[in-house]
């Protein structure tokens, strides 16, 4: 369906601009890197609360900026893949309001994580970069995935620096890029279709659906794997280990899974894979 072929009381009507806008900030993956940034802040990090709220207001910005620039930009393409169901696409927003909402988010963002020092705000804000330059280039190139990579595996680096100007353990900064990396492709996958018609053209859409579930699979297991062998722990065996195994089965059914010609689209593993990441997450918050 095209954008013509919308009714226009779809169009030109019905707007309510507060939940539009609600919707196009993406509200189920900022709420979630938000609630792992909280997270991490407070258990791994050992920030005050005081502080760990202000790690996570200053992630919530960025990601609502994120999400609001990804409509802002893609507008045009929505209308051209018939996505009835994106906020502008579906008059309930202007195009213009959400990028000026985009933009007063960025700023937002830009104060909050200057509160957390010169080096905390700096990693946090060249994370936040590389997720704009996604939005509005790098996601239609072979160089897609790059910018997930930076901007999950330096999610951990904001706390620490906030707290004691310290780096994460490398094992874990490559564990959050490769989630990172997963989700880009998981992701991908409901909406292949749609992207094929408008010519964008990343590297999951290079691969297919199908290909794309496998790649997220085997990055959530190496991501799990880094984590399970690269982790100190006690002699014995702990919850965290336990959570990273049940992850690496997960991941590796999903991959076997996808690639049978029953997984046409890879629809039928792509929760095998999100539960897989949730696993993954947990591990890291509770090891």
């Amino acid at each position: 369906m095209a954008w013509t072929d919308l009714p226009a009381p779809t169009r030109r009507r019905g707007r309510r601009p507060l939940a539009g806008l609600l919707r196009a900030s993406h509200p189920g993956p900022s709420v979630a890197v938000t609630g792992f940034a909280f997270a991490w802040a407070l258990l791994g990090a050992g920030a005050p609360t005081g502080t760990a709220l202000l790690v996570a207001a200053a992630v919530l910005a960025g990601q609502l900026s994120v999400g609001w620039c990804n409509d802002w930009v893609d507008a045009g393409r929505d209308r051209r893949a018939g996505r009835a169901t994106k906020p502008v696409v579906a008059g309930l927003v202007g195009r213009r309001l959400v990028g000026l909402a985009a933009l007063t988010a960025l700023a937002a963002c830009v104060g909050l994580s200057l509160l957390l020092g010169p080096t905390a705000a700096a990693v946090h804000l060249v994370a936040v970069a590389s997720a704009w330059a996604y939005d509005v280039g790098v996601k239609a190139t072979p160089l897609s995935p790059l910018p997930y990579a930076v901007s999950f595996g330096l999610l951990p680096a904001v706390a620490t620096q906030a707290v004691d100007g310290t780096w994460p353990p490398p094992h874990l900064l490559v564990t959050t890029a490769l989630l990172g990396v997963a989700a880009h492709f998981a992701n991908t996958v409901p909406d292949a279709a749609g992207d094929a018609r408008v010519g964008v053209r990343g590297l999951p859409q290079r691969l297919g659906p199908r290909a794309s579930v496998v790649v997220a699979a085997l990055a959530l297991a190496g991501g799990a794997l880094v984590l399970l062998l690269a982790s100190p722990r006690p002699t014995g065996p702990t919850l965290a280990d336990g959570l990273l195994g049940v992850a690496v089965v997960l991941a590796g059914v999903g991959a076997v899974a996808a690639l049978r010609p029953a997984a046409r689209r890879g629809r039928e593993v792509f929760w095998g894979v999100v539960g897989s990441a949730g696993l993954v997450v947990l591990a890291v918050l509770v090891g």
